[in-house]
């Protein structure tokens, strides 16, 4: 990497930073790193991952965002983008969430796989990737953006651990032999009304087609996923402004329900 490249990097990453540890959103980083490509999106996010792993924090998972393909077209992409779940993101079903830890958070309903077999072959397969699922479990990803406005680009948020913030799973695995992973529909509730509808369909077509993705691009960048790992698959329907001091509800058929709450304060 070119001392100039270097030092966009540098910048979109104390950028991203510093908006973190001050929970005080920065100004779009795209125009530091667009010109080095998704490999220097993806090279910010390396070094915010190495902060977070110095600071103590465990890497317990990945989730995989831009998984709409609606999304992809307006972003201008064909494939999805991953960030990093770390063990500090994950709260259980019903949880008070603090919404102080927090800058400007939406909220998805999504299916959350937990792996029980290593997939660690150069480009698994779908049969493959499947055996190695243990279950799934209902979630609510809670995604965040360090960027102003949610005004990001593909770069802004892959750089940004792909706009990832905390997350929720259900408490009732289920063995995914008995699910309809493509057609199981999904609703996200506030107070009692859908706020956002889906269905597995809405995620590349099927949850497992983005796990498969997954997996074959994490084996290629030579971090392979492992027996325990838990994947947040994509969202299976639009995006939802969270307001503080509010219930969300997401129910998936199959998997059940799974609840967050989120503090005033």
């Amino acid at each position: 990497m070119s001392a100039s490249n270097s030092e966009a990097v540098a910048a979109a990453h104390a950028a991203l930073s510093q908006a973190a540890k001050t929970r005080t959103p920065c100004d779009p980083i795209r125009s530091l790193i667009e010109p080095l490509g998704v490999a220097g999106a993806y090279e910010v996010q390396s070094r915010l991952t190495a902060d977070a792993l110095a600071a103590g924090r465990r890497i317990i998972g990945a989730k995989i965002g831009l998984t709409s393909l609606a999304v992809q077209k307006q972003l201008g992409v064909d494939q999805p983008d991953f960030g990093m779940l770390f063990d500090d993101m994950e709260y259980g079903d019903d949880a008070l969430v603090p919404i102080s830890r927090l800058i400007q958070p939406k909220v998805e309903a999504e299916i959350a796989f937990v792996l029980e077999k290593d997939l660690d072959a150069e480009r698994p397969t779908l049969a493959q990737v499947a055996s190695a699922i243990a279950y799934a479990l209902p979630a609510i990803e809670i995604v965040d953006s360090r960027v102003r406005d949610w005004k990001i680009s593909l770069y802004d948020t892959i750089a940004d651990n792909a706009s990832s913030g905390l997350f929720v799973l259900g408490g009732t695995p289920r063995k995914i032999d008995k699910l309809d992973l493509k057609m199981c529909g999904a609703r996200l509730d506030n107070r009692g009304e859908a706020v956002s509808t889906g269905c597995g369909a809405a995620c590349l077509g099927n949850p497992l087609n983005a796990v498969v993705w997954l997996a074959r691009t994490m084996s290629k960048v030579g971090q392979p996923l492992r027996a325990g790992t838990t994947i947040l698959s994509g969202a299976l329907g639009p995006m939802v402004t969270v307001k503080p001091g509010e219930v969300y509800e997401a129910r998936i058929s199959g998997l059940g329900r799974v609840a967050a709450a989120f503090t005033q304060e």
